[in-house]
């Protein structure tokens, strides 16, 4: 059920209650004309924290085993503080591509479009100014078992370069069970492309230190290799036998040991589109006994492991370092719209793009 919400709110206020599930509101500020609120999902347990900026998770603060709350998420300290000092995507809805276009371009039936060059030659995450620093249109709403926001952004024909106008509405909602679930749905009036994730940097141990001491499992058999640019080779590798290897579970820091460098990579979850909420990764990190369990709808994952986040001002005094968190990013796979062997990411008038992922957290004892 949704509840309106009035633009000249300043205090912190409850809007809905049920059983311990509560959502809490409060106007923070205002970016190019719109108002820009930090809500607080609370179901007794857990806390999100998240912003109609960007569509940022902000915060999210768990047990561990003995009880002990802390944030696990790369975050800044004030919601202001995203506006202009958020050049690693933390928490933010991506789009309207998310990860890398070769050569920022791409060809829809028989039209080439060129799109803002922002990494290199290529873009990434939808270009210079892309989903995660726009003003959504907020909505709070409640379920028998969550409670939720429901925001709504319009990327204009033509915004970074991409054709049609693309509405997109994204679900972020809280249950009692502890699951953070994000669903987005998009619609166009001329054909073009969409491929759309959250850009949270997840650290179990409360983001003390780095993740080296996490375990990591991928239900996933291959990546899809890049050369230049990060860009796609086109071809699909097996990862048994390699650093890749995620199948059973890993020590993170003995993979990264073993690559020699930082994990940036799609992980091929499905070879094809499909509607299945499958179970796409684990993460562990044994000490604190938090563990968290990933869904998604998506063929891929991004696995990133925050490479170039280096001396980095986060929040609580924090200088975040490169390893200091992990990216699982389900997306449609890197560059998908120049590699027609690709899972497609084209959508077309009167259909609907749907992407579901579900962030599930628990305690092993």
């Amino acid at each position: 059920m949704p509840i309106s919400l009035s633009s000249g709110q300043t205090k912190s206020t409850v809007i809905q209650e049920a059983a311990s599930l509560t959502i809490k509101a409060e106007k923070v500020d205002s970016w190019q004309g719109k108002d820009v609120f930090h809500y607080v999902l609370d179901n007794g347990e857990m806390q999100v924290e998240m912003t109609n900026f960007g569509g940022i998770i902000s915060r999210i603060i768990v047990p561990d085993k003995n009880g002990k709350l802390e944030n696990v998420v790369l975050a800044l300290e004030e919601i202001p503080d995203y506006f202009t000092k958020n050049g690693p995507y933390l928490g933010a809805a991506v789009g309207r591509y998310a990860n890398r276009i070769g050569g920022a371009a791409f060809t829809l039936e028989g039209e080439t479009y060129q799109v803002t060059k922002n990494n290199g030659e290529n873009t990434l995450h939808g270009g210079k100014e892309g989903f995660g620093v726009k003003v959504w249109e907020p909505e709070v709403y409640k379920k028998e078992d969550a409670v939720g926001v429901k925001m709504t952004y319009l990327s204009v024909d033509g915004e970074e370069g991409f054709p049609g106008n693309l509405e997109t509405i994204l679900y972020m909602e809280l249950t009692a069970d502890n699951e953070l679930k994000l669903r987005f749905e998009s619609t166009t009036d001329k054909k073009t492309i969409v491929n759309l994730t959250n850009h949270s940097y997840f650290n179990l141990n409360g983001i003390n230190g780095d993740v080296r001491d996490h375990e990591l499992q991928i239900f996933a058999d291959a990546i899809t290799p890049t050369g230049s640019g990060q860009i796609p080779t086109g071809e699909i590798k097996p990862v048994s036998g390699t650093a890749f290897d995620f199948q059973t579970p890993k020590n993170l820091g003995t993979q990264l040991d073993a690559l020699g460098e930082g994990f940036d990579h799609n992980y091929v979850t499905k070879r094809a589109n499909s509607s299945e909420l499958k179970k796409i990764a684990i993460v562990k990190h044994p000490a604190s006994g938090r563990v968290m369990s990933v869904f998604s709808t998506a063929p891929g994952v991004q696995l990133y492991t925050a490479n170039h986040v280096r001396n980095f001002a986060g929040a609580d005094g924090k200088t975040y370092q490169p390893h200091w968190a992990l990216c699982l990013e389900p997306e449609g796979w890197p560059d998908s719209p120049n590699k027609p062997s690709f899972p497609s990411t084209s959508l077309a008038p009167g259909e609907k793009y749907v992407h579901e992922s579900v962030y599930e957290f628990d305690t092993e004892y």
